[in-house]
């Protein structure tokens, strides 16, 4: 179903990623403390910007992934990173237990928050932060703890957290926000399902934790919130669908939360599910379906309304997939190790390729006199992407580690199936400054 448009590089293994909301803009989290910021190229080309140079597109070889701006963010790893409801802000967090609040575009940190600890003597590091409303951030620990911080024009309005929640004895691994009600006036969500150690808990953001499931006997690793699924007389309450460490896709009722109601097996072999997104539903023509990373590398489709995996994809041969979401142009996007994969739905990719036949363009045969040639011709990066001044708290090199972090074990070495992209075995790009 999805065919891999291109490899992008990186100069330090992938911690965390986040995608605007509205622009093709792509923000990564790397262990050295880095947080770097690309443009994707536009996924379509209209009659009025032909002309532009933001129209060329990614699948047709002519696209270029471009660097807005790359700084040294954390004295540590980057744990965790997420753009604001509209995009107007991003923030990130480290093992510094420092939460900064800076410009997608320009990368200037505009406020920062420091992470407070119950134990003075040491530092509480995060482990996974999530932009619950406009007025409202989600920032869970090493502790176990989940901070809700009060944002006022996306800066944090107070030196302390409004609220603090132990929803789990261990450490958040995930969080879904459940939609909002009917009688919701501001339209944002104001519940939440987590997930930790090996339980699931359902917070309010003003009652604080309404009620956590039974132990599952299984670590609890990601989980989404799927709408228009659920038991038979009601499918429009929706599900939560829950990542295990043995391989295995739990779904949970809405409302009966004190148990799994259905398994799906996805790996096998028993390899750790590290991360999830639904599939948009115009690339699935209304059907339901996920995409599931596995801690082999490979990704998995898996439709729920049929309770099966439908497809197979090779994102690295050893380390797990720790990053996949979609982005505003229906583009998947896959993060883990020292590389980002860039995936196009394969039916738009014939469309494409059938309209630059009907085009006549020269196109075709200017590729089959370059046939000799590398296959990362006309990928090269453009000049513009050229790190922008920061403030003066940043710093430009690092070769800090992250000691303490969780989850990030080598995989076992093993040949899966390389899904082959217009750009060769792996449509490997080559970037400036990224060696």
């Amino acid at each position: 179903m999805f065919e891999n448009l291109c490899t992008l590089p990186l100069s330090a293994e992938l911690f965390c990623q986040a995608l605007h909301p509205t622009e093709p803009l792509l923000a990564v989290g790397l262990s050295s403390g880095h947080v770097q910021c690309f443009r994707l190229p536009a996924a379509e080309k209209s009659a009025e910007d032909s002309d532009s140079a933001d129209a060329s597109i990614l699948s047709d070889g002519r696209g270029t992934i471009d660097t807005v701006w790359r700084t040294r963010r954390h004295k540590g790893s980057c744990r965790t990173i997420g753009f604001s409801n509209d995009g107007s802000a991003l923030y990130s967090a480290g093992t510094d237990s420092i939460l900064k609040h800076f410009s997608p575009t320009t990368g200037q940190v505009a406020s920062k928050f420091a992470i407070p600890s119950t134990n003075p003597n040491v530092p509480d590091a995060p482990t996974l932060l999530r932009v619950l409303s406009p007025q409202t951030l989600l920032l869970a620990c090493d502790s176990g703890v989940l901070h809700l911080l009060d944002l006022r024009d996306h800066a944090f309005a107070a030196s302390k957290p409004q609220q603090s929640h132990f929803p789990h004895t261990d450490f958040v691994s995930s969080i879904a926000p459940l939609p909002p009600s009917a009688e919701s006036t501001s339209g944002f969500s104001k519940q939440w399902v987590s997930t930790g150690g090996t339980t699931l808990t359902v917070t309010d953001l003003r009652r604080g934790v309404l009620v956590r499931s039974e132990d599952q006997e299984d670590e609890l690793l990601s989980s989404i919130f799927v709408s228009g699924l659920g038991p038979k007389k009601n499918r429009e309450n929706g599900i939560a669908a829950v990542c295990t460490g043995s391989g295995v896709l739990t779904l949970w009722d809405k409302g009966a939360w004190d148990d799994q109601q259905d398994r799906i097996i996805v790996d096998r072999d028993g390899e750790s599910l590290d991360s999830i997104v639904q599939v948009p539903e115009f690339v699935t023509d209304g059907k339901k379906k996920v995409v599931v990373g596995v801690g082999d590398g490979n990704i998995r489709l898996v439709d729920l309304g049929k309770r099966e995996v439908e497809a197979s994809y090779s994102h690295d041969e050893v380390e797990a997939v720790l990053g996949l979401d979609f982005d505003c142009q229906g583009r998947m996007i896959s993060g883990g190790g020292n590389t980002v994969k860039v995936w196009l739905e394969a039916s738009a990719l014939e469309a494409e390729a059938e309209e630059d036949e009907e085009s006549g363009s020269d196109d075709d045969e200017d590729s089959d006199d370059d046939s000799d040639d590398d296959s990362d011709a006309g990928a090269a990066p453009s000049e513009k992407g050229k790190r922008q001044a920061d403030s003066s708290d940043e710093e430009d090199d690092s070769d800090d580690s992250d000691d303490d972090k969780k989850k990030r074990k080598k995989r076992r070495k093993g040949k899966a199936p390389v899904v082959l992209g217009p750009h060769g075995a792996h449509g490997v790009l080559k970037f400036k400054g990224l060696d």
